[in-house]
Formats: C-alpha cells, structure tokens, sequence
C-alpha cells in the first residue's frame, strides 16, 4: 500500500509539474520598413495569462541558415523545456523571450535578405529598433526599460547580439553570444549560396573593430552593459572570440568568458542556453 501511494503522489507532482510550463507561440507583424509581413516566435512563461505583471524580455537571435523557430525545434530538449526548468528551479527570473526572424532568400535561408543589419534594400536593423521592439513592449506586457531587456544569440546571432548592444546600451542591461561571429578575420570559407550583401554587413560591422576603435564616451556606456560569451574550443569562430575579449580588456570594459568543449552546433548552443537565461535575468 505504501509503495502505491508514494506512486500516486509522484504522479501528482508529475501533473503539477506538466501544468507549470510556458508555451511558444508564432506570430506574424507587418512591417513597413521592410515592406513584409515578418513572422516571429515568443515563449511566455507560466503564469502569464493570470497575472498582471510585467516581464523582462530576451531578445533570442538565431544563426545563419536559421529562423524564429530554430530555438524552438533544434535539439531535443530546446528552449521551452529548458526555460521552464531554470525558471521552475529560481536560477532565472519568469521571462518573455522573443525570437525574430532573419532568415534570407533561397538555399538554406541564406541568401538574399539574411541577417541583422542594414544592406541595399533592407534595412532589417531599422526595423528591429524602430518597429520591432516599440511593437513587442505594445503587444506584450513587458518591463520596457534597460533593466528589462537583454539580447543573446547563437553564431550569426552572437555577433548581432553584441553589435546591438554596442550601438544601443541604453536599451540592453545583458548581452551573450555563443559562438558568435565577432569579425570577419579567421572566418572559415563559406559556400556559395550566402548572400554577398551579408558577408559584407558582416565585414562591416566588426564588434571587435568596435572596440577598437571607440571614443572613450562609448566605453563607458558599454560598462553599463553585462557581457559574457562562450565558444567551443574546437569551433572555427574561436580566434574571433578571443580578439573580442581581448579588446574588451584592454578597454576596461567587464566581460566574462567561457571556453567549453564543443563545436559550431546545436549540442553546444542548447548546452549555452540556460546560461544565457540565468546571466540575462538571474533570480535575486
């Protein structure tokens, strides 16, 4: 009897447990910078239909060859399992994550139209910072400020992460690459089917060649930012990521990094992922 009870009740906390999960949903918003509709993808934790509260917001870029949906489906136990269990465990605070989509034309969603910065004709970063976040903090109800917001991402999406929050540290309290393409230099040989637009956005917007060449104004305002990174040390981005560190010390600014075993792929950016949720909003 004994045994059939203490089996009824972890069947009870199994119930329990099955119910305190966030869900992802897909939606789509028009954009009229860019002339389309954009499609999208937020988790919203549990508990956000019954409340009032106001939430932090991660912003989740995905890679190249990726889209919105790619956090959500890579792996087997990708972002809505693993935000419920940091949430559920107190390592990080109840959160909104929102999931954009730059994903390009053609083979591989990498051709034209990839990325997160303006090229001829598509000006995707006015987008995000005109039209994309001011349309989330509407839509949702977020705690639209700095220390309610963070932006993290995975290789392409590293780089966009840390360039943003170059560009506007006012707007981001925590940025987080993993595996991110930090610079052009040591940028292993792509294929043919990557748009040139992109490689050349990439090429441009060098958050090492940021540092480099910062006025003293911009440095302190990236100390109001938290940054941390993290690359596998087998990954071909490596080298990027450790000129990265290296400029940000140079320039006082802090940074944490990790070097874990691992390459450019999926194992390794799900392993990242709750460390990117406990660093952009960590439980007090």
């Amino acid at each position: 009897m004994k045994r059939i009870v203490v089996f009824a009740l972890a069947l009870l906390a199994l119930g329990a447990t099955a119910l305190a999960q966030g869900r992802i949903e897909h939606f789509t918003m028009k954009s009229h910078v860019l002339g389309v509709e954009k499609p999208y993808s937020v988790y919203l934790p549990e508990g956000y239909d019954n409340s009032t509260e106001r939430y932090p917001v991660l912003y989740l870029l995905h890679g190249a060859k990726g889209s919105h949906e790619s956090w959500c489906r890579e792996g087997r136990h990708a972002l809505p399992d693993l935000a419920d269990v940091e949430i559920a465990a107190a390592r990080a605070k109840r959160m909104i994550i929102v999931m954009p989509d730059a994903s390009g034309k053609g083979e591989k969603r990498a051709g034209k139209d990839m990325g997160y910065f303006n090229v001829a004709g598509w000006p995707y970063e006015t987008y995000f910072f005109d039209e994309f976040i001011p349309y989330i903090d509407k839509k949702f109800r977020t705690i639209a400020e700095k220390r309610g917001r963070a932006v993290a991402g995975l290789s392409m999406g590293g780089g966009g992460a840390f360039v943003y929050a170059q560009r506007h540290p006012d707007l981001f309290i925590a940025a987080y690459s993993t595996s991110g393409l930090l610079d052009h230099r040591y940028r292993p040989a792509v294929p043919e089917y990557y748009d040139a637009g992109w490689l050349m956005s990439v090429a441009q917007t060098s958050p090492v060649e940021y540092l480099r060449n910062a006025t003293a104004e911009q440095v302190e305002k990236l100390r109001t930012v938290r940054w941390m990174l993290d690359c596998g040390d087998d990954d071909g981005l490596i080298n990027t990521n450790f000129d990265f560190v290296t400029e940000m010390h140079r320039a006082k600014v802090p940074v944490e990094f990790r070097v874990r075993d691992g390459v450019h792929d999926w194992k390794f950016w799900l392993e990242s992922l709750p460390l990117i949720l406990r660093f952009s909003f960590p439980e007090e």
